[in-house]
């Protein structure tokens, strides 16, 4: 079992604890996740694709759900009535399928839709307003709300509202 370790970035880093958690807890469970293949793509700045490849599954069978920092998608294949059939290779695995994928803060997902076997999710990154980085001037003050009442004598020099 290959383990990266994770020590030196933790001394130097704070509040990364649940970040080196998820690529350490991933990086065990995905050893034997082969099924099914998946494409993860970046199609914008903050657009992102994930295609799922579900071939032999109808739309019916699948079922796609999104928690917090965490989408599902399952595939239960229904079992047909045919069951005399005599298969000489059954290469297309139509076995049942739960696939998970982490997802960060302020990911959301967009559309899902199925086509030529594909099952395409649509995701997006929508970072609120006020956890967007801004620039922190030095030694800029903020400005301050003078409140005056009017019974109490104005200052001389006091800005007037």
């Amino acid at each position: 079992m290959n383990r990266f370790d994770f020590t030196p970035y933790r001394r130097n880093t704070v509040g990364f604890d649940r970040l080196f958690e998820l690529l350490e807890t991933t990086g065990r469970s995905a050893q034997n996740e082969n099924y099914p293949p998946f494409n993860i793509e970046r199609t914008g700045e903050n657009d992102y694709q994930i295609t799922v490849a579900v071939a032999g599954f109808k739309t019916e069978e699948i079922d796609i759900v999104a928690q917090q920092n965490l989408l599902i998608v399952t595939g239960s294949k229904q079992s047909e009535g045919n069951d005399n059939r005599d298969f000489l290779h059954m290469g297309i695995a139509t076995r049942n399928f739960e696939r998970r994928f982490q997802l960060a803060d302020h990911i959301h997902i967009t559309n899902a839709d199925m086509a030529d076997g594909l099952l395409i999710i649509t995701l997006v990154r929508e970072v609120p307003e006020a956890l967007k980085p801004r620039k922190i001037v030095i030694g800029a003050k903020a400005a301050l709300t003078v409140i005056e009442h009017e019974d109490a004598p104005k200052k001389k020099g006091a800005p007037a509202a």
